[in-house]
Parts: C-alpha cells; sequence; structure tokens
C-alpha cells in the first residue's frame, strides 16, 4: 500500500507538473500574443514605426511675432470695385510670383541635391509632372527651377497675362492661376520646412512670415488653392493669417517741470 500511494502520488505529482508546464507556456504564448498586438497597434499597417514628428521650429511665438502687422490683410486682397477680377488676379499672381523667387533666391544656395535630395514639406513629397503628365520626383532645386521657369513663362506670356490695353484674357486664365499658385505654395511651404533655420539666420523671418500670410489670405479670398493642398501648413496659417494686435505704445516720459528761471523770464520788446 506505501509503495502504491508513493508511486500513485508520483505519478499526480508528475502529472500535476505536467500540466502546470503547458499551463506555463500557454501563459507565455498568450502574453507574447498580447505584447505582439499592442507592438502592431503603435506602427504603421506595414510594422514600420512611424516616424517622430520634427518639432516646427517657425511655430515658435519668438517667430511667429516677427511680421508686418500694421495693415489688415483681408482689406489689401479684396477686390477694388473699379478693377477687373482678371486684372486684380494677374496683378498679384504676378507680384506674388516675384517676391517668392526674389525670398527663395535668399537661401538657394543652402537648397541642393545633397541637402534637399527630394521637394518635402512636413511630411510630403511633392513630385513633378511634366506637360504630358509624366510623374518625376527630383531634387528640391530642380523642383523649385521647374515651378519658377514655368511662372516665368506664364506670366510674361502676352496671349494669357495680357498688358495692352484691351487684350483679352484665356478662357483658361483662372486655372492657370490656380496652378501657378499651387506651385508656388510648394516653395513656400518647402521654405518653412527645410530652410527655416537659414531663413533665421539671415533675419529675414519677418519677410517670410508677411509674405506667407499674404499669399494665404489672397488665395483663400479667391479660393485658388484647395484647402486640402494648404491642410499641412494650416498650423502656422491660423498664426500668421489671424490679425496680430497692434504692440502697445512706449510710455511717455512725465513732462517736467518749469525751472524757476524760466518761469520769471520775460522777453524785452
Amino acid at each position: 500500500m506505501v509503495g502504491d500511494y508513493s508511486s500513485f502520488s508520483g505519478d499526480k505529482t508528475d502529472m500535476h507538473s505536467q500540466r502546470n508546464s503547458k499551463n506555463g507556456l500557454s501563459c507565455k504564448m498568450v502574453l507574447q500574443a498580447v505584447g505582439k498586438v499592442l507592438r502592431k497597434s503603435k506602427t504603421k499597417p506595414n510594422g514600420k514605426k512611424p516616424p517622430a514628428e520634427e518639432k516646427k521650429q517657425y511655430l515658435e511665438p519668438e517667430f511667429t511675432k516677427i511680421r508686418v502687422v500694421d495693415f489688415d490683410l483681408k482689406e489689401l486682397v479684396v477686390l477694388p470695385r473699379e478693377i477687373d477680377l482678371n486684372e486684380w488676379l494677374a496683378s498679384n499672381t504676378t507680384t506674388f510670383f516675384n517676391l517668392i523667387n526674389l525670398q527663395y533666391s535668399t537661401i538657394s544656395e543652402f537648397c541642393t541635391g545633397d541637402t534637399c535630395q527630394a521637394m518635402t514639406a512636413c511630411n510630403t513629397i511633392y513630385y513633378w509632372y511634366d506637360e504630358r503628365g509624366k510623374k518625376t520626383k527630383c531634387t528640391a532645386p530642380q523642383y523649385v527651377d521647374f515651378v519658377m521657369s514655368l511662372c516665368q513663362k506664364l506670366v510674361t506670356d502676352e496671349e494669357i497675362f495680357p498688358t495692352k490695353y484691351g487684350k483679352e484674357f484665356p478662357n483658361s486664365f483662372e486655372s492657370l492661376v490656380k496652378k501657378i499658385c499651387r506651385y508656388l505654395f510648394h516653395v513656400l511651404a518647402h521654405l518653412y520646412w527645410a530652410h527655416f533655420k537659414e531663413t533665421v539666420a539671415l533675419d529675414l523671418q519677418g519677410h517670410l512670415n508677411t509674405l506667407y500670410a499674404h499669399f494665404i489670405v489672397f488665395v483663400r479670398e479667391f479660393n485658388l488653392v484647395d484647402p486640402k493642398e494648404t491642410c499641412i501648413m494650416d498650423d502656422l496659417s491660423e498664426i500668421l493669417c489671424t490679425p496680430a494686435p497692434p504692440p502697445a505704445p512706449a510710455p511717455s516720459a512725465p513732462a517736467s517741470a518749469p525751472s524757476p528761471s524760466s518761469q520769471n523770464h520775460v522777453t524785452e520788446r
């Protein structure tokens, strides 16, 4: 009996250890599976971790406050009653092209094929489409060169941007203006995303902020760029396009009391 009891007890112990081993393996497998699910929930569907969002220096108050604030941009872009709409669009589009081209030229030496291997802004890569619709990935300086060459060609074409009195605008004029403005927005977005540090080093952030705000208010006024296109910069647009309060006037120095000598002074005639 004792031997039988020992044998039975040993078998029972073995069975219990086997069950514990199986249960332990099952728990381990469950924990691993749960951990795997949790890890996947923090990544993209392809299993790669999403890139960490870079800090946007251009959103810091010390930089956004540097801009021209002594006029209302909304009043600046609204169509004057005595001006033809197409004339107004042509004049402003040409001006924005020249100003954005000039702004980019200030940092062009820092925008190279090595530093900017793609035309990027935020997490967006812009591709160039030629006249045949062929999609091309190019460096940022190549993309900007394509943009500026196209804009130059269009705004100097008398058949598209007529300057002579009585010359009519083509039916495609508005669509071409929208195309120009969309490309110019890409350049502005790239300036902020890739070259804001250089802009600050050159002390040109005030010019860039004012130009950007003016441009955004203008294209919004006439629906020239799809909001889905500009949404990547909505955080900056919200700050810069909101009228900033004018700077507080400097406190005036208290008037000094007249000296006794000046009070008693009499001018002889």
